[in-house]
């Protein structure tokens, strides 16, 4: 079966996160001042071949930790479409 993996890559909470600062400038110097708090990460879709759904979520979390994340800075969530 074909399986669609989405992935969301974010910056780990503790972790400053230069780009979403940066945006949270911008916003601000737009009048958007009610805007708190911007992080910025990555959205990945994976098309994965697999027996199961279970199959297709391990596969796309071993992707996510051997390369499309780096586990010392960010953390990753993985969901399965049908």
């Amino acid at each position: 079966m074909n399986f669609t993996a989405q992935i969301k890559v974010m910056p780990l909470k503790d972790l400053l996160d230069p780009q979403g600062k940066a945006v949270l400038g911008g916003l601000h110097n737009l009048g958007l001042s009610t805007v708190g708090d911007v992080r910025i990460g990555k959205h990945i879709d994976v098309q994965i071949e697999a027996a199961s759904k279970e199959e297709a979520h391990q596969i796309a979390s071993e992707a996510a930790v051997k390369l499309l994340s780096n586990q010392v800075m960010e953390n990753f969530e993985v969901t399965i479409l049908s």
